[in-house]
């Protein structure tokens, strides 16, 4: 298992527009993959599941993955919530 964790900057948290691109990049990837916050963890391939957690700027996330390309899953993810600005 591959994971990292993330503290939310972005002053809208993940909204929907962060969460959609979120999903669409886990998405690639052959991982099972799972976002968590405040002890929930949901799947990060699933848009109302993102959605559902609210994270708000300053929460915590990690972002895990499980599977064959689990590292490369997790840095994908990775680079695009640096790239988008959600996390410093």
């Amino acid at each position: 298992m591959s994971e990292k964790t993330f503290t939310v900057i972005d002053e809208t948290g993940i909204h929907a527009r962060p969460a959609t691109l979120l999903v669409s990049t886990a998405s690639k990837f052959k991982s099972d993959m799972q976002i968590s916050f405040k002890g929930k963890s949901v799947n990060l391939k699933s848009i109302m599941g993102v959605m559902s957690l609210g994270v708000p700027k300053g929460g915590e996330i990690t972002i895990s993955a499980t599977g064959e390309d689990e590292v490369e899953a997790v840095d994908g993810v990775e680079a695009v919530l640096k790239k988008e600005g959600l996390v410093g």
